[in-house]
């Protein structure tokens, strides 16, 4: 159960334990760009910066159905509170190969686009 695994590593802020509940071609549908990043390194770089732009981020449910996991949770981007869904499914091999990422409001959103932006280009 790869989705229990990567929610214990984001609880504990360990980038590694995330980084290796993916597969290597896992493709993160992210709520800021038309194009998915795909492949286990790009998905990790991009996690990377997500833990430093979240601040005080907790899930507050879990739903749980087959191989598909919706990890609910709650987030500060900068001064604006943001809530979102951790949409992951696992392989056969119990890995996260589809993982996508649904945020609200659009003001939190907004600011969650131009802070990553910033630190995207950067690559």
């Amino acid at each position: 159960m790869s989705a229990t695994q990567f929610r214990a590593a984001v609880e504990a802020q360990d980038h590694d334990g995330m980084v290796a509940a993916l597969a290597e071609d896992v493709v993160f549908h992210s709520p800021v760009t038309f194009k998915p990043f795909e492949g286990r390194e790009m998905v990790g770089f991009v996690l990377g910066n997500v833990m430093q732009v979240f601040t005080a981020f907790s899930y507050t449910d879990e739903l749980r159905e087959g191989e598909t996991t919706a990890l609910v949770f709650e987030a500060m981007v900068g001064d604006r509170s943001v809530q979102g869904i951790d949409l992951v499914r696992e392989n056969a091999d119990g890995l996260i190969d589809d993982f996508t990422v649904l945020v609200r409001p659009l003001s939190g959103l907004t600011a969650l686009a131009e802070e990553m932006g910033k630190r995207l280009a950067a690559r």
